[in-house]
């Protein structure tokens, strides 16, 4: 005896309230659009240059330590991380230390390289600074634009792989749905003014990647369905479709989210940003995945061919599976 998440049964109207599910969501990314522009971006060190300091100390490292000295000096943006490998000997603990730049400086003055020295020495007495680099703001703009790059890259990579393997009205369903995800998670970072910097890039891509494949096995679907029922209106096989697929989805999502929680409320506060954009990331993949990339295919519309002569032969779909 198995259990169901969802019933075989289940025959929910995905589309009875597509005004306010699609139109909200139009609203929401609009609105999204409107704070970026007003807040901006809580840009990290990545990507608004800084000084990157390596310490190496006999005692172990106390991250919150050092961070409550840090944040005391009130040197804005500050990252600590501990650092492994093994070839370290057993006394040898490593810590990277970085901080923004200040007053739009090239990298911290020396001065202020003293004054972190002798606040940690506070922490760890014989606390050492075996290097220390400067991020400028050239470097930090070269980041900002090889970001953009990934992103546009892996969205247009998206549409070109959606368009071949289905129709163009598939390809812009999906680009819509990505568009709607990335759009909110951008909005509610300049919102909440959470940090901004490479590992958010990283998480925005997981969800690029997450939200086409929950997308992807809605359309495969849609494209079995097309087949099988042939005179069937296109909302109603969307909709089949939608409640075929929905017990995976929500499996998928649901066993996902509980992985991204526990590691939300205690993974600590080094990932928690990048935590937090796939845990957001994968709420508003499956909302778009379900409410958004099918109303666009519905307006679209897709043609069927119904020229063949043995219906059970199907119609344009019907080789799909075998390409």
């Amino acid at each position: 005896m198995r259990m169901r998440l969802i019933p075989d049964n289940t025959n929910i109207n995905f589309f009875k309230y597509a005004g306010v599910t699609f139109g909200g969501s139009l609203v929401m990314l609009a609105a999204s659009v409107v704070v970026y522009l007003m807040f901006g971006l809580n840009y990290g060190i990545d990507f608004r240059g800084g000084t990157t300091i390596r310490t190496e100390s006999t005692q172990m490292v106390d991250v919150s330590a050092y961070r409550s000295t840090l944040d005391a000096l009130e040197l804005g943006d500050v990252s600590i991380t501990e650092v492994y490998d093994p070839g370290f000997r057993d006394d040898q603990n490593v810590a990277s230390v970085r901080i923004q730049a200040q007053d739009g400086a090239e990298s911290v003055t020396a001065e202020t390289i003293d004054t972190i020295r002798i606040a940690l020495q506070q922490v760890a007495p014989d606390i050492e600074f075996t290097s220390v680099e400067s991020v400028g703001p050239t470097v930090s703009g070269e980041l900002i634009r090889s970001a953009i790059l990934a992103v546009l890259g892996a969205l247009t990579a998206i549409i070109i792989y959606v368009w071949l393997r289905f129709e163009w009205q598939f390809a812009v369903g999906g680009i819509v749905a990505l568009v709607h995800d990335i759009g909110l998670t951008i909005g509610l970072f300049s919102l909440l003014q959470i940090r901004f910097d490479l590992a958010i890039i990283a998480a925005l891509l997981t969800i690029v990647g997450y939200s086409i494949n929950d997308t992807v096995v809605v359309f495969d679907r849609v494209r079995e369905n097309l087949r099988k029922y042939k005179v069937m209106p296109l909302v109603d096989v969307l909709n089949i479709s939608a409640n075929e697929t929905l017990s995976r989805t929500m499996m998928t999502s649901g066993t996902t989210l509980l992985a991204l929680l526990a590691l939300l409320a205690l993974g600590g506060d080094v990932i928690r940003g990048f935590v937090f954009a796939i845990t957001w990331g994968i709420v508003v993949g499956t909302y778009s995945s379900v409410y958004i990339a099918k109303n666009v295919v519905l307006m679209l519309g897709v043609k069927r061919d119904w020229s063949k002569k043995n219906p059970a032969t199907g119609g344009r779909y019907a080789d799909a599976e075998d390409n």
